[in-house]
């Protein structure tokens, strides 16, 4: 017996639960409703667009950073071969010629990295 008013009960309460879902709002509700769930979309959309913005920054100073790189890596690999070149150009001459010239392709060496290196690092963000 105690079980079926239990069960009986339970039924009641689920069938009034059931009936209350399906009853309208008043309009005054449904515009309270109605402009809360406005300013939750609205501050979720500027959410998203201030990470956005920030992830486009982000990979924009990565992707400056890895050209900056890049092209330092150029240079050098210029200039160590042209320093090359030099030195090979140096040794058809002999004596205080010779180390003149091979210390004016190593003076340029040093300068054109120094150069890439200062290209470089103008690109560091700050």
């Amino acid at each position: 017996m105690n079980h079926r008013l239990t069960a009986t009960v339970a039924v009641a309460i689920l069938i009034g639960a059931l009936a209350g879902c399906n009853k309208a709002e008043t309009p005054a509700e449904v515009r309270h409703d109605v402009n809360e769930a406005k300013a939750d979309a609205n501050t979720k959309v500027a959410e998203a667009q201030a990470d956005a913005a920030k992830d486009v920054r982000d990979e924009s100073k990565g992707l400056r950073m890895t050209e900056a790189k890049a092209n330092y890596d150029v240079a050098v690999a210029k200039a160590e071969g042209e320093h090359k070149v030099e030195i090979e150009r140096c040794e058809a001459m002999s004596g205080a010629s010779q180390k003149s010239c091979k210390d004016q392709a190593d003076a340029a060496l040093d300068t054109a990295k120094a150069n890439a290196a200062a290209l470089r690092d103008q690109t560091k963000p700050k």
